[in-house]
């Protein structure tokens, strides 16, 4: 199969319309149609159901979509990837969430600068579903995510940090003064207890704001509580589930620069002591 015709084929599969797919790609029908019937025959297989007034996928055709949907993501993240290596001043592009480096990051920056292989560390905050989305496109070379809460297929990963769980509160919230919780103690609680409720919600400033309100109690990485608001209070939960905290990087990258922030992250992680307590809900 050539890229073009995957092409083709996905603008249809993703319209089910062979006129609206036909004026997205820039091209008449009669020649997207003729496309779509050659890829059929060469697979031997049909792809669109066109029995009834509206064509719809068959299964063969759905399968076709989600592999095409990966093949035409890596033909572009390669381009990208190429495109990022040929430039003068090679550059690493890490990616992460406000806080989300498990307070590691200023130590990992001052020590890979003295390493050999190091070159210019590019920083990238962004939301929760962006970082690895911005693996898979090409745009950014290492990130740090939270497992098991996050996708790491087709990545390859290195944890750094066990993480415990604190309960986000306003002050004036009856368990803010806790020296710590349990979640059968939030459970009870009036306040819906995110991200079991919620989970939707993945901007950090809307989860606070809705915290401060009352509107939620937030559990979240014990990180969390190094870069909170004045207005709310952190509290231990002593059960939660763990969350670890990796750096992630795509399968099979071969990079001196990438290797080296790699082994160094490992080795300044490895020189700080264990959580206090265990317990995580989700990474924000």
């Amino acid at each position: 199969m050539e890229t073009r015709e995957l092409t083709y084929f996905a603008a249809v599969a993703e319209e089910l319309h062979f006129g609206r797919a036909a004026a997205r790609l820039g091209i008449a029908q009669p020649p997207l149609s003729r496309a779509i019937q050659k890829l059929e025959r060469r697979l031997g297989v049909t792809l669109f159901d066109r029995s009834g007034r509206r064509i719809a996928l068959t299964p063969a055709g759905e399968v076709l979509a989600r592999e095409a949907a990966k093949i035409l993501d890596a033909v572009a993240a390669a381009a990208v990837r190429t495109q990022r290596a040929g430039r003068a001043e090679p550059r690493l592009v890490v990616v992460l969430k406000a806080g989300g480096d498990g307070g590691l990051l200023p130590e990992i920056l001052a020590a890979y600068r003295a390493h050999p292989d190091a070159v210019e560390v590019e920083l990238v905050l962004c939301a929760v579903t962006e970082r690895a989305r911005m693996l898979r496109d090409g745009r950014a070379d290492v990130a740090f995510l939270h497992s098991p809460y996050e996708d790491l297929t087709g990545f390859d990963s290195e944890p750094l940090r066990v993480e415990g769980s604190v309960a986000i509160l306003p002050p004036g919230h009856r368990l803010a003064e806790r020296p710590f919780v349990r979640l059968a103690d939030l459970a009870d609680d009036p306040a819906p207890c995110w991200p079991g409720e919620h989970p939707d919600i993945s901007d950090p400033a809307t989860l606070m704001q809705l915290v401060a309100l009352g509107r939620l109690i937030a559990v979240a990485p014990e990180s969390v509580s190094d870069h909170l608001r004045r207005d709310l209070v952190a509290v231990p939960v002593l059960d939660g589930a763990p969350t670890t905290v990796v750096l992630a990087w795509p399968e099979g990258t071969r990079s001196r620069a990438l290797a080296a922030f790699v082994h160094t992250a490992a080795t300044v992680a490895a020189q700080h002591p264990a959580a206090a307590f265990t317990g995580s809900q989700k990474a924000w």
